[in-house]
């Protein structure tokens, strides 16, 4: 029986632990920016929870605020507005974040435009500076060359006849002798 309270005593003590450090876990690691804008929150107030986006929350908690005014319940309309300050103050700096990054990156924008305008100008007069330049100026190009019938680049010479190599002529197969009127016509020999 003492085993058992003590065991009981350890787990108890390890609930508890947890619990805390589960409460205590998100209070100083809060996501910025935009992530906020459109995260989902469960927040604990005095009727229960309310989740949503922060705007959603806000509009909740806003009207739990005027339904307490009029059924006149101070406290509990001091404590909804409360929930909706804290709610619109934490959409208010990630609107901010947001509006700075957005600003940030506009700006880096805008000098890398003017980079990129300055090079073109650069450009520009480089080209119009080489074409009033007649010692710059383009010269015409020249066409390949065509490869002839052995494959060999042309060079662009005419071949005169007496530089022309001499290609072997065939020699043509000799004719068979045509027969005589003669010997075409004449009936065979009989035996």
């Amino acid at each position: 029986m003492g085993q058992r309270n003590d065991s009981q005593r350890l787990e108890s003590t390890y609930m508890r632990s947890s619990k805390s450090r589960s409460r205590n876990k998100n209070r100083n690691n809060r996501p910025t920016g935009g992530n906020i804008i459109n995260r989902v929150f469960d927040s604990s107030g005095p009727d229960g929870k309310v989740r949503g986006t922060p705007q959603q929350i806000i509009e909740k908690y806003n009207q739990l605020h005027r339904d307490a005014v009029l059924s006149g319940d101070r406290v509990d309309a001091e404590n909804f507005a409360q929930h909706a300050e804290h709610y619109t103050r934490l959409l208010a700096e990630a609107q901010r974040e947001v509006d700075a990054k957005r600003e940030e990156q506009e700006e880096q924008n805008r000098q890398r435009q003017a980079e990129r305008d300055r090079e073109r100008q650069d450009r520009l007069k480089a080209q119009e500076a080489a074409a009033n330049d007649p010692a710059n100026a383009p010269q015409p190009e020249m066409a390949a060359p065509e490869a002839d019938a052995s494959g060999q680049p042309d060079s662009g010479l005419v071949e005169t006849p007496e530089e022309k190599p001499q290609r072997p002529r065939r020699q043509r197969a000799p004719r068979k002798p045509k027969p005589s009127p003669d010997e075409g016509n004449a009936p065979e020999a009989a035996e």
